[in-house]
């Protein structure tokens, strides 16, 4: 064989070699598409490009100045932590392995430019929070274990090459945390301030004083910690239920934040693009307060009170509007908490005072008629106006609860809509900012999932996808009201939520929700393509040790009655499209054989049925368990003599013969009520048969205005003219704080009957509500 003849050999197999590594690599290589993008919030524009960058032990960021090194230091802590490698900040580029950042004063602030190739990825931003945001988005690209707090082995720690082009839709994107009710420290806020950044979140509202607390020390007034922080300890007791404290017994449950805490809290907050707004309740909310100072409540020789426990309702014990002294004391407060806070906002509350003090007290009546005022109304408004004049003395604005709107708005101040978008929907008209928290959307403290199933919560229902469907600025607005709209916020109250494990759980996945809705374009936001995107979040939030709520995956139910075919069809479903649900009825068990949920489950008789929601072939999240009753009238004809109120008509006239019980979510669609009415209603069971038994299904939720019926009676007939009453039970009315659900059982003789009648009342002088609601999901008859 000749020499050339073996180099053509040699270089063939060369050749083949890099043919056959090339393959190999390529094979190796994963190709991206959009479903594999997994960003939340939703970006603005995303364009993919083909292959990807690598990071790896000889990785740099490249940045221009100080300010971009944050940013650069947060991925870097990540690397270290899950993938053991120290990467290095430098201000010298290189053409690849390299992350730089780049300032294009074009690019509005917050916005952000990520070009990622496979040689290098650049970063273009205007401001620090671009380049953090940017940042972020990167986070997001790479592998759920970056996240990891210890090393992770086998992972291709790379990104797709794509562009991105992306910034907010709103200025404000903000969480409340109420400190007040129960008390959490500075390492919860830190963790909370990371969790914000990581969903591009720019404000966390700080909820410090209200009746139950009082959470940032004041030097001047060292009282107001060393009384108003701390109650008597009642956490053994529902919320509602606790009593009254005396003044002679010392608080032990409580604690504040110092003011070297909260600058600390703040600057870590600046690095994460976080502003911190504090709010400092007044006139109302604020018996912590006047508990270490009661001279600051009206009247000569006010009584002395303790700071209370639990729930407080009406709030009587407001701050003086009348004295001179109380505006001093708030002065020097505001003071020194625009010392620790540099925010542009001073939140003061504002909400839910009842002024009947001030009807009477000698120095608000002065006030009112030395300042020309026409009532309490404008007394608040007087109240809030010089609070404004003074915080606005000190460059900063003031922001409140939509309750400042009454007897006429501070010239200058920011409206915080809660009840509803009508307060926004003002205060934007008169050309005033806004931002939107109705409790609708916003308000985490709400169960996200059925009752029955979570932990002891506030309100009705607000779901991921309820929160999701959020939206500041309301279809309504011209074009000039709408860009008064700030953005939006969530808030958690904290009266039923006593452990930071407990708060979490209850914003957590409901803020990734919302941040989206206060981020994207309304256009980009679908419902669908979010709730793909979500797994990746949850993942996340686990090797984050984030205690994210499970609830969306609850499997929940729907009924729908044939009364030809005397038949309940169920239906299954959850939050998410294209769920894995599965089912198993009476004996069998659930689990991965267990039959898929395609098409409504028709029934005529009594059948237990389990299902869950499956990923994988394994189960997530709780089993889902209901027994559906079959009873003498279930699909049978209802005949009102009272009708059901039209704002809970339940599902119509079959409600209370449909097998679907009710939650203790009032506003679930199960429920039929009457208010201030009787109910009368007359079931035709078509034929005579044989009955002994009645049960009523009701609930009580007396802090709504709804109340078990004080009395109950059956009649029967055979020919629906003439009646006879079998049996009656009357109850006395009995205070309960608890949302509670009854089925009250009424048994008797045994009777042939066709037409069975049933009567409900309220008495009316029951707590003398002006409301008195009763609600009933089922009657069955046995």
């Amino acid at each position: 064989m000749t020499k050339t003849s073996k180099l053509n050999i040699n270089y063939t197999l060369i050749i083949i070699f890099f043919v056959l590594l090339s393959a190999c690599q390529s094979k190796n290589d994963k190709v991206y598409t959009e479903a594999d993008i997994h960003i939340i919030p939703k970006v603005e524009t995303l364009q993919l490009k083909s292959g990807v960058f690598k990071f790896n032990e000889t990785t740099q960021f490249v940045v221009s100045n100080e300010s971009q090194k944050p940013a650069a230091q947060l991925l870097i802590n990540k690397f270290k932590s899950s993938a053991q490698l120290d990467l290095e900040i430098t201000a010298q580029s290189s053409d690849e392995n390299v992350i730089v950042f780049e300032l294009d004063s074009n690019l509005e602030p917050e916005h952000y430019i990520l070009d990622v190739s496979e040689k290098k990825i650049i970063i273009k931003a205007s401001d620090n929070s671009g380049f953090l945001y940017a940042v972020q988005s990167l986070r997001q690209l790479l592998p759920t274990a970056i996240e990891s707090q210890s090393p992770v082995i086998g992972i291709n720690w790379e990104v797709p090459s794509l562009k991105i082009e992306d910034g907010p839709r709103f200025k404000w994107r903000g969480l409340m945390l109420d400190l007040s009710r129960h008390f959490f420290d500075k390492d919860y806020l830190l963790e909370t301030i990371d969790a914000l950044s990581l969903l591009k979140m720019n404000v966390l509202h700080l909820h410090l004083v209200d009746d139950q607390g009082w959470r940032i020390e004041i030097k001047k007034y060292p009282k107001l910690t060393e009384i108003g922080a701390w109650r008597v300890d009642q956490e053994d007791k529902p919320w509602g239920s606790r009593t009254v404290n005396s003044p002679d017994e010392k608080g032990t449950y409580g604690g504040f934040l110092t003011q070297d805490q909260l600058k600390e809290v703040v600057a870590y907050a600046q690095l994460k693009g976080v502003e911190i707004i504090p709010e400092i309740e007044m006139p109302a909310h604020v018996s912590s307060a006047i508990a270490a100072y009661p001279e600051l409540s009206c009247f000569d020789n006010p009584k002395q009170i303790a700071v209370p426990s639990g729930a407080l309702w009406p709030i009587t014990d407001i701050y003086c509007a009348g004295k001179e002294h109380t505006f001093e004391f708030l002065e020097d407060v505001l003071t020194e908490v625009m010392t620790v806070f540099p925010s542009k906002y001073i939140h003061i509350g504002g909400d839910e005072a009842t002024k009947t003090h001030w009807e009477t007290c000698p120095y608000c009546q002065k006030r009112i008629n030395d300042e020309h005022l026409e009532d309490v109304e404008e007394l608040q408004s007087y109240f809030i106006k010089r609070i404004e004049k003074f915080i606005n003395s000190k460059g900063k604005k003031l922001i409140g609860w939509d309750e400042i709107l009454e007897g006429g708005l501070a010239p200058d101040a920011t409206v915080m809509s809660w009840r509803g978008f009508k307060g926004g929907l003002e205060a934007a008209a008169q050309g005033h900012d806004v931002v939107m928290t109705p409790v609708s959307h916003s308000y985490f403290d709400y169960y996200q999932g059925p009752p029955e199933l979570e932990p002891v919560a506030g309100g009705s229902v607000t779901t991921v996808s309820k929160v999701y469907q959020f939206d500041p600025v309301v279809d309504s607005m011209t074009e000039e009201e709408a860009k008064h709209v700030l953005g939006g916020q969530a808030n958690l109250w904290a009266e039923h939520i006593p452990t930071e494990s407990h708060s979490q759980y209850m914003i957590f996945p409901r803020l990734t929700a919302l941040a989206e809705t206060v981020w994207s374009a309304k256009a980009l936001r679908n419902w669908d393509d979010f709730s793909k995107r979500l797994p990746s979040a949850f993942e996340r939030y686990e090797y984050l040790g984030i205690n994210y709520a499970k609830s969306s995956f609850i499997v929940t139910s729907d009924m729908q009655t044939d009364l030809e075919e005397k038949t309940v069809s169920l239906v299954l479903h959850n939050e998410y499209a294209d769920s894995d649900i599965r089912y198993a009825l009476n004996d069998a068990q659930l689990n991965r054989e267990s039959k898929p949920y395609t098409k409504p489950i028709v029934l005529n008789n009594t059948t237990i049925v389990k299902a869950g929601l499956f990923k994988n072939d394994s189960l997530v999240g709780p089993i889902f368990t209901d027994t559906i009753t079959f009873h003498n009238a279930v699909a049978h004809k209802v005949n009102y003599q009272t009708i059901y109120h039209e704002r809970y008509a339940g599902t119509g006239t079959s409600n209370l013969v449909n097998t679907l019980r009710g939650t203790k979510n009032f506003r679930d669609g199960r429920w039929q009520a009457w208010l201030n009415t009787p109910l009368e209603v007359t079931i035709d069971l078509e034929d005579e048969k044989p009955i002994s038994q009645i049960t009523f299904g009701t609930m009580e939720n007396q802090k709504n205005g709804i109340y078990y019926p004080s009395s109950i009676e059956v009649l029967v007939s055979k020919d629906g003219i003439t009646y006879k009453s079998v049996r009656s039970i009357n109850r006395p009315f009995v205070f309960n704080t608890e949302p509670e659900l009854h089925n009250f059982k009424l048994d008797f003789k045994l009777q042939h009957a066709r037409f069975i009648k049933v009567k409900a009342s309220i008495a009316k002088n029951v707590e003398n509500a002006k409301e008195r609601w009763l609600f009933v999901d089922e009657i069955l008859i046995n």
